[in-house]
């Protein structure tokens, strides 16, 4: 991978961990205040899909070592 897509991933996956934290920061947030159960589902579906996305972004940067 050149470094200049290395750097575009890295920047990718900051955003989108600073992202998960801020769903993470909501959820608690709208469990605190009573929420509905159902919005605080969707959220964490959406939280979950980035962490997702965050996954794929590492593993295209650590290089698989075949032991």
């Amino acid at each position: 991978m050149a470094d200049q897509e290395q750097a575009d991933v890295r920047l990718s996956l900051a955003r989108l961990r600073q992202e998960h934290e801020d769903y993470d920061a909501a959820i608690n947030a709208m469990i605190t205040t009573g929420c509905d159960a159902l919005r605080i589902q969707r959220m964490k579906k959406k939280k979950l899909s980035i962490k997702d996305k965050i996954t794929a972004l590492e593993d295209q940067i650590i290089p698989d070592i075949i032991a």
